[in-house]
Order: C-alpha cells, then sequence, then structure tokens
C-alpha cells in the first residue's frame, strides 16, 4: 500500500476508517525527514494491511499542533482511535519493523481499559 497524505481535512475519517494507523510527521526541509521517507514507505509496501499516513508539518501546521509536534521526523501510531506510541528521530529499517511488531502484539482490550480508568480519574 502506498502512503497516505493526512490534512485537517481527512485525518479523523483515515484514522476512525482504519483500526491501525502509522503517521509519519515531516517537512520538505528537513534531512532526517529525507532519508526516513523511503524507510517509511518500504515498510509500507511490506505491511498492506496497515494504513501508512504522511503528515507535512509545513502545510498541515494545525495537525502538528493538536500533536505537540516539536522535532520532525515524529512516528506515531494510532490503534483502535488510542495513540499507542509517539517518537521523534529517524528509525532504521530494523527498528521501525520492531515497533510495528510491538504494536501489533498490544492487547488492546487493556489499553482501552487503562485509558478509561485514566480518565475515570480525571
Amino acid at each position: 500500500m502506498t502512503t497516505v497524505e493526512l490534512t485537517k481535512d481527512n485525518f479523523d475519517e483515515v484514522v476512525t476508517a482504519d483500526s491501525f494507523v502509522l503517521i509519519d510527521f515531516w517537512a520538505t526541509w528537513c534531512p532526517p525527514c529525507r532519508r526516513f521517507a523511503p524507510v517509511y514507505d518500504k515498510a509500507a509496501e511490506s505491511h498492506p494491511d496497515l494504513v501508512f499516513g504522511k503528515v507535512d508539518t509545513e502545510a498541515q501546521q494545525e495537525l502538528a499542533a493538536a500533536f505537540n509536534i516539536t522535532s520532525i521526523p515524529t512516528l506515531a501510531i494510532i490503534r483502535e482511535n488510542v495513540m499507542i506510541f509517539s517518537q521523534a528521530g529517524a528509525l532504521p529499517a530494523a527498528a521501525l519493523e520492531q515497533v510495528i511488531q510491538q504494536a501489533k502484539k498490544l492487547d488492546m482490550a487493556e489499553v482501552h481499559a487503562k485509558v478509561a480508568a485514566e480518565q475515570a480519574q480525571g
């Protein structure tokens, strides 16, 4: 699967329609972002069952601000409408694959229970 350009207009639709979305926050002027792009694109090809989105932080400043992006590239993973991972820095291919596999193994019922408990505590 190719990557999907995420904007403030399609973000909610993409994230709610798919239960597992990876997001690369990047900018054209960022050398580490440009180095990470082929690694991310190759991972997208290797995982056609997942959605790989890209957010251009220059064009989508509101979206970047909503995620408190202060350093790019930043990789985020949203599963079942819960952000389960967010890390700045360009990952090598093996590390990206490891993050994907760990995210796939998460027990989302347990994650939702923890989120609900945290929300109940205020």
